[in-house]
């Protein structure tokens, strides 16, 4: 299989026990997930199969879209509801002063990982170290929380939708709006609705998957490989120089077929509808060169 299954995490599975899971559904070796999720996450689990393991990398870098839930009046160890309890108090602000303390931690910013992540330091995960009883210290990462939409608020609990960027951590936002708060706060759900985008309505949850992969009706939920890049141009190799293609080579711009304008990236295929993969053009070769391909050779 070449392709991309989104999967809906379920409470209680590591992202590694996602794809052990999807590896013995799909009998499948070659496979790798797009970014973990926390065992206490649900959600979003892009997996991609076959060739498409070249994505991962790739889709690990883009925005996400989560919806969380925050429990102000407590602090734990690991920043969220799992954790051991560190402190408690009573919540004294408003409603109103709560939701302008949320939307300030919109933009760009400076974020201290927590200690409960699989970050390393000097080759040992964080977590590992918090684990032993032991707190390093942790270089502030720069993120940005494109946009922050409070669902509801119930305090001591506030549900919000959160758009941020790669290596945001929910857990250590809702930390942060407890400090700012003056009474903490931590995590106490977590669903990621979106990531690379592919949205929670399109997931499927690993019980589904087998039903569906046992019925020989995968075709419906694996994803092409594209489908990452529909923003990208398209063109088409001439019959000619599929050979050129097949070999990897570079292609200047009389042997494709633009479907649209040129453009500095583009997306390659065969008359036969095969996708050779990402090109970009080299202005010092006067041609086109493969960036990232994904077919296998015939």
């Amino acid at each position: 299989m070449d392709g991309i299954i989104i999967v809906k995490k379920e409470k209680g599975f590591t992202s590694f026990d996602v794809v052990a899971k999807l590896r013995g559904i799909c009998k499948q070796k070659k496979i790798g997930h797009t970014g973990t999720l926390d065992p206490d996450a649900t959600g979003v689990l892009p997996v991609c199969l076959g060739c498409a393991t070249k994505l991962c990398d790739m889709l690990t870098d883009t925005k996400k879209v989560y919806r969380a839930t925050l429990l102000l009046g407590i602090e734990t160890d690991t920043q969220d509801t799992s954790g051991k309890v560190l402190s408690e108090q009573e919540v004294t602000a408003s409603e109103e002063e709560v939701k302008e303390a949320i939307v300030s931690f919109i933009g760009e910013q400076l974020q201290i990982p927590p200690m409960y992540s699989a970050l390393k330091v000097n080759g040992k995960k964080l977590c590992d170290l918090a684990r032993e009883g032991k707190e390093v210290e942790r270089k502030p990462r720069p993120i940005v929380i494109y946009d922050i939409t409070i669902d509801s608020v119930k305090l001591p609990e506030v549900v919000m939708t959160v758009s941020c960027s790669k290596g945001t951590y929910i857990r250590t936002l809702c930390h942060d709006i407890g400090q700012k708060l003056g009474c903490g706060g931590a995590m106490k759900e977590l669903v990621r609705l979106q990531t690379s985008g592919f949205c929670y309505e399109d997931s499927k949850t690993l019980d589904e998957i087998e039903d569906i992969v046992k019925n020989g009706n995968v075709s419906e939920i694996l994803k092409p490989v594209d489908v990452v890049f529909t923003h990208l141009p398209k063109a088409i190799v001439l019959p000619d120089y599929k050979k050129n293609a097949d070999n990897g080579n570079a292609l200047v711009k009389k042997q494709l077929s633009f479907e649209s304008e040129e453009a500095s990236e583009i997306r390659i295929y065969g008359e036969d509808g095969l996708f050779y993969g990402i090109y970009s053009f080299d202005g010092n070769k006067n041609a086109y060169v493969p960036a990232k391909l994904f077919f296998y050779k015939r």
